[in-house]
């Protein structure tokens, strides 16, 4: 009877217990931000959070789940695109932390340095405003084409003023990239892409943003939920030294934290 009643107690404490845990459901890209999501899913059980994390391989669908109250959170893109993706749908979703750069670069399987693109080579960059124009932005940088002086974070391909090499620029859905640089000259590819694609932006790309990029991840989240208590306690253990330690040695300089 001891037993029993003993046996019962525990599985009350239990399911209480249980009861009373938060739930969290973050959608984020594969890599990096689910991989760092995953390191810190045992943590955060710690605190009594349980953290399921939604794997999407595009960047549509977590900010419309986020939206219509489906997904708690996501992880998986940068301020710009998120004002532009607010703009554009009618949402308010906010930020809540910034946590890393990814630095973007331009990869290619038939050149090795960008001053051997050859006459009307054919370049793919993604077909999303703010990563379309980041790829731009690059290309200007690294003297391949000159945008108009009031392009911005946003310039597309009518901002092209000088383009010397006569470049057939695709716009291309960014997840698909890493899969087309067989049929282009080079791809300009967000990190977390070309991290899944096997390749290693630091030795791989052509040229690549500094970590003084403005494009810093973040987590992001709807405005009625930003002060949650699951969704502040995930901010703080995302910014702790055991998540940059594991960011720099996971990734090797191709993601960077900024806390």
């Amino acid at each position: 009877m001891k037993k029993t009643l003993f046996l019962t107690a525990v599985l009350l404490i239990v399911f209480t217990l249980s009861a009373y845990a938060d739930k969290l459901q973050v959608a984020a890209t594969p890599v990096p931000h689910a991989e760092i999501l995953e390191f810190l899913k045992p943590k955060l059980a710690e605190q009594g959070i349980t953290l399921e994390v939604k794997v999407f391989t595009d960047y549509v669908q977590p900010n419309t789940q986020v939206a219509e109250g489906r997904l708690d959170a996501n992880f998986f893109q940068h301020q710009p695109y998120l004002d532009e993706f607010n703009l554009s749908k009618g949402t308010t979703l906010v930020s809540v932390a910034g946590i890393h750069v990814e630095p973007f670069g331009a990869y290619s399987k038939k050149i090795t340095k960008l001053d051997d693109l050859a006459q009307g080579s054919q370049v793919a960059i993604p077909n999303d405003a703010t990563n379309g124009g980041r790829a731009l932005l690059l290309l200007q940088k690294a003297g391949v084409l000159t945008l108009k002086e009031e392009a911005g974070i946003t310039a597309t391909l009518r901002d092209i003023a000088e383009n010397p090499k006569d470049l057939k620029i695709r716009e291309l859905e960014a997840a698909t990239l890493p899969r087309v640089l067989d049929q282009v000259d080079i791809a300009l590819i967000n990190t977390n892409y070309a991290l899944e694609a096997g390749l290693n932006p630091m030795q791989d790309a052509l040229v690549i943003e500094g970590a003084d990029s403005p494009y810093v991840n973040i987590l992001v989240t709807r405005e009625d939920n930003q002060q949650a208590e699951a969704i502040l306690k995930l901010v703080e253990m995302l910014k702790t030294d055991a998540v940059r330690d594991f960011i720099n040695e996971k990734y090797s300089g191709a993601v960077v934290p900024v806390f």
